[in-house]
């Protein structure tokens, strides 16, 4: 297997933003403010990337964040291939309907990925196919657009693939409360994400140590606190040892990480969007160390 060096330039994943978002269907490109901007941008690849090959992120409808590839398409992996070592077991029809991703180049961006799980693997058929954590990665030939996930649970072997190479399951299905996640999102970079893709924020009059949440009343109706039922919920493409709960005034559990309690905007209407960056000089996307997007 052949070890491959990812760069990482967060500015051009906004390319990746998949339709996504509330009342969405999976595939519709989703028009944001400003005149559909986002549909505009979808499956556009980064003219300065040339031929390299783009990793990336997306939110899809009803799955989460999963991996695409430069023009936003899902990325899959296949309970039959391994990954230790990193084999694939998918070539002649089944490649042609599962198409793999190929490395064109030594080096290929990436983006929304921790670059230390991503290598390549020398295929049967002598072409250089991306792995993320050890698992090949491969397209689906009968999505035809950003946010199709069809190939999602195909013969009970072929799964979404998430940020961290697992397999994607629905947060309904899979999870003890909402899933964190992650997204690129324009010039901000890779920032926290709700399990529907949306940018989740962080307030300057909440402390982390002790992990404080200051936000009540009428800030509560603009500013949503991410909740948790349980502290064994679904964290994905985050480091699990950054992230906790804290216990609001009213007894409920918020979601922190970094000791930062996470909200959403009310501003927000689909996955992509950070209307919320900068209000009031105190608000900001968080990123999936706690820290604050932009600075």
């Amino acid at each position: 297997m052949s070890r491959t060096r990812a760069l990482f330039f967060g500015a051009v994943a906004l390319v990746l933003l998949a339709a996504c978002g509330r009342g969405t269907e999976g595939g519709d490109p989703v028009p944001a403010a400003g005149g559909g901007a986002v549909a505009e941008r979808l499956g556009r690849v980064d003219p300065a990337a040339g031929d390299a090959t783009l990793l990336g992120t997306a939110a899809v409808p009803t799955l989460g964040t999963v991996l695409t590839d430069g023009k936003g398409m899902t990325l899959y992996r296949f309970d039959e291939d391994t990954a230790k070592p990193s084999a694939s077991t998918c070539d002649g029809e089944c490649a042609a309907k599962w198409p793999p991703l190929v490395a064109q180049a030594a080096e290929f961006e990436v983006s929304g990925v921790d670059r230390a799980l991503v290598s390549t693997v020398d295929r049967a058929d002598g072409v250089r196919q991306v792995t993320v954590a050890g698992w090949p990665v491969y397209r689906f030939a009968q999505d035809t657009a950003p946010g199709d996930a069809k190939g999602q649970g195909v013969g009970g072997t072929w799964f979404a693939a998430a940020p961290d190479g697992r397999k994607v399951v629905p947060a309904s299905a899979g999870s003890a409360g909402s899933v964190l996640a992650t997204a690129s999102i324009g010039n901000l970079g890779t920032v926290l994400t709700d399990a529907e893709g949306m940018t989740l924020y962080r307030f300057d009059r909440d402390t982390a140590k002790p992990p404080t949440s200051n936000c009540t009343g009428d800030c509560v109706a603009t500013w949503p606190p991410l909740l948790v039922e349980s502290t064994e919920f679904e964290v994905r493409g985050v480091d699990r040892s950054l992230v906790g709960t804290v216990t609001r005034v009213g007894g409920q559990r918020q979601v922190t990480v970094a000791g930062w309690p996470l909200y959403r905007f009310s501003g927000d209407e689909v996955c992509g969007e950070a209307e919320g960056q900068g209000v009031g000089g105190v608000w900001f996307a968080a990123k999936p160390d706690g820290g604050k997007a932009g600075s």
